[in-house]
């Protein structure tokens, strides 16, 4: 069996299961009898021990292998979950995840066996106690299984009901030497992906002939909802034999059943000799069936829709809810999508400046036409952009396990606390934003929460908090990373900025608290004391903002000596159309974010006053400076003496600044195309878009113009 195909949904699917283990694992720490959290653990480790064995990573489902069957134990009684138990089970998916990346770059697992984390399991397993009590519960348990099988081994296909157009080719097909049988599949009730199994038996069928009716319904099968077993017509010119030989070849099939489809009086016939016959065999007949079958590997291919090509007559309930119609999408293949939505965009305002400028408003139908296409427009990239959209939670869910670690290493006692998991941003960001939010938190834990000696001086609880708060704020999203530690040492950052020459005494007399924490942000800055492996290597704030600034995002600090530190990032949902406004500085259009802007004033000369030699208005009690732009991006000034100004109010975090512009153009739909290498040093410049006339407008980046 080929099942390179496969590979890419393996490797989804087990990120999936090491996270949910991961999560878990960490719930069974604070209650080790909670049966819900040990059934969850003991189902996704069966699940990945299927996966990995039929992909062939024999190293990855041995050791899968040895972590189910401890959690097996946890689960029926025999062992107590402990520290050094879920040091070890964490170790074990420290080394599943070494695996995956492995895989992900050779599509091999490696040569590393991990042995001593399989000997370590190993040896819980042998400490667990009274193994004959264990022997006597597996009895039990295999007896109350065969007793089920026992029950439930029914030819349910007998309940589908046959209407006159599938009677109709069954007919026909008896004709030409076909016969229709009716069989029941039983999948094993282990079975975690009882879609793939029926589709695998759907796939089985379609090649020895045609299935003519599903009971459920192929949509209820391929989303899962049905019990154990699910029933099917089936038309074909091959032996019974054959066809039950072929659905029992699926993995983790326990059983089938059937019989031919016949009508009428042969149909009571068939019954009556089927019925003795059935009571006369009984006894023979049921310990074969049952016999379990080694347990299997799980296969990757997930549910298609082809069952449901193959129910010829298919009657479903009117109104029912469809559940589970999610699918799996490159993102390389959304890129394109998106690529092609924002040429859209541009013809569209292509056309609307042809509208404007030929057309006028003397012909209605053509601006209306215009309008219908801005609006199909503007309907086709929110769905685009709700397809792009995706939680956070993919990205968080890690950091509780990160500061259990740190706990340990750092011998300080602490808890994370999450809220926003939910809220959803561009794929792209999300994909960006794990390091620098993994940085912020591991400062937190070892810069920003002082040791137990302290916390008890200072009236603290012992136990010190984290908190990673996300919620969506117009159309930015905001992530709150804060502590309830020492906050910030002023007076320490200037200290330790003097003593890198980074500036001078008197400088650090006149600057602002911000302006101090500013200085954390740059390259090779640390205040830590000591350099370990968690900090102190003056890598880590200067990443993070430089991150967060290449997402088009900004990050502030807000910090209370003694109390704690608060670090908010802002990042907007989409990178790649946006809503801007067009102006006109010197000769040249420009676009800046309207996310940036707040007002838009009209301001007169006798109106700007200078401090420290520096131009500002005040605004409404508010001190805001000027930005000349013509200045800033060397152009010819056409400030006429005699008007007021144009100023645009940009905000970034809690600054302000006021831009002068030369003229207003007005709101735009724009797509950002990015600049490369050839603007990669010029930071005012965050990309271009195409304007209706074929013309190029850079885009102004606010936050570094403010």
């Amino acid at each position: 069996m080929d099942v390179s195909q496969y590979l890419d949904i393996f490797i989804d699917e087990t990120k999936e299961h090491l996270q949910n283990l991961n999560t878990h694992i960490l719930s069974l720490e604070q209650d080790g009898e909670n049966m819900d959290t040990i059934n969850e653990i003991f189902r996704a480790a069966h699940s990945l021990k299927g996966m990995a064995g039929t992909m062939g990573y024999k190293r990855m489902q041995t050791l899968t292998h040895d972590m189910e069957n401890v959690f097996s134990e946890v689960r029926n009684g025999a062992i107590k979950v402990d520290s050094d138990m879920i040091d070890l089970l964490f170790k074990c998916l420290d080394a599943l995840e070494e695996y995956l990346a492995t895989i992900q770059e050779t599509a091999d697992e490696g040569t590393n066996d991990n042995e001593p984390l399989i000997k370590g399991l190993n040896d819980i397993l042998n400490s667990k106690n009274s193994p004959k009590a264990d022997d006597g519960k597996k009895e039990e348990k295999e007896e109350k299984i065969e007793e089920k099988t026992e029950n439930k081994l029914q030819e349910k296909w007998k309940d589908i009901k046959i209407d006159d157009s599938v009677k109709t080719v069954i007919e026909e097909g008896m004709k030409k030497n076909f016969k229709a049988y009716g069989i029941t599949v039983y999948i094993q009730e282990a079975c975690l992906l009882k879609a793939a199994r029926a589709f695998l038996v759907f796939k089985a069928l379609e090649d020895l002939g045609e299935v003519l009716l599903s009971n459920p319904s192929a949509q209820d099968i391929e989303d899962e909802s049905f019990e154990f077993d699910f029933s099917v017509i089936f038309l074909t010119d091959k032996p019974f034999d054959q066809v039950i030989s072929a659905i029992k070849y699926v993995s983790e099939i326990e059983d089938a059943v059937g019989s031919e489809v016949v009508f009428g009086e042969e149909k009571e016939a068939e019954e009556e000799a089927a019925a003795s016959e059935e009571k006369a065999s009984e006894e023979q007949t049921l310990p074969a069936n049952t016999e379990s079958k080694p347990a299997p590997s799980k296969s990757s291919a997930p549910a298609s829709s082809a069952a449901s090509n193959n129910n010829a007559v298919e009657k479903k309930t009117a109104g029912k809810p469809v559940v589970n119609r999610t699918v799996r999408v490159d993102i390389e293949k959304l890129d394109s999508l998106m690529n092609l939505v924002s040429e859209l965009i541009i013809s569209k305002n292509s056309l609307v400046s042809v509208a404007g400028s030929v057309v006028g408003t003397s012909n209605i139908s053509f601006n209306e036409q215009i309008e219908y296409l801005e609006s199909v427009t503007t309907n086709l990239h929110e769905s685009v952009m709700k397809v792009r959209m995706v939680p956070i939670e993919n990205t968080v869910n890690k950091f509780p396990r990160m500061i259990r670690d740190l706990s340990k290493k750092l011998n300080k006692k602490m808890e994370l606390y999450m809220t926003g998991e939910d809220t959803e941003l561009d794929r792209t960001v999300v994909d960006e934003i794990g390091d620098p939010l993994m940085h912020l938190l591991r400062n937190s834990a070892d810069h920003g929460l002082e040791s137990a000696e302290i916390r008890a001086e200072r009236g603290k609880p012992e136990v010190g908090s984290i908190y990673l708060d996300a919620y969506q704020d117009g159309n930015n999203v905001v992530i709150e990373v804060r502590d309830d530690g020492n906050g910030i040492d002023i007076e320490a950052v200037k200290n330790k900025a003097i003593e890198k020459g980074k500036i001078t005494k008197e400088q650090a007399e006149v600057m602002s608290d911000k302006e101090v924490i500013d200085l954390l942000f740059q390259p090779s800055f640390s205040t830590a004391k000591v350099v370990s492996d968690v900090s102190g290597r003056g890598v880590g704030l200067d990443v993070v903002k430089s991150k967060i600034e290449a997402l088009s995002g900004e990050i502030e600090v807000k910090t209370k000596l003694g109390e704690g530190s608060t670090f908010i990032i802002r990042l907007p949902l989409t990178l790649a159309i946006i809503q801007a406004l067009m102006v006109v500085v010197g000769d040249e259009k420009y676009a800046i974010s309207l996310g940036a802007i707040q007002t838009i004033e009209s301001i007169s000369s006798s109106d700007i006053k200078k401090v420290q030699g520096k131009e500002v208005i005040n605004l409404r009690g508010a001190v805001i400076p000027l930005v000349r732009l013509n200045r800033i991006l060397e152009l010819e000034d056409k400030e006429d003496k005699s008007q007021d100004m144009i100023v645009l109010i940009a905000k970034k975090g809690d600054r302000f600044a006021g831009l002068v512009v030369d003229e207003l153009i007005g709101q735009m739909e724009i797509v950002i195309k990015p600049m490369g290498k050839y603007a990669g040093s010029c930071k005012l410049i965050s990309g271009a878009t195409i304007l209706g006339d074929g013309e190029v407008a850079l885009i102004l980046d606010a936050n570094a113009l403010i």
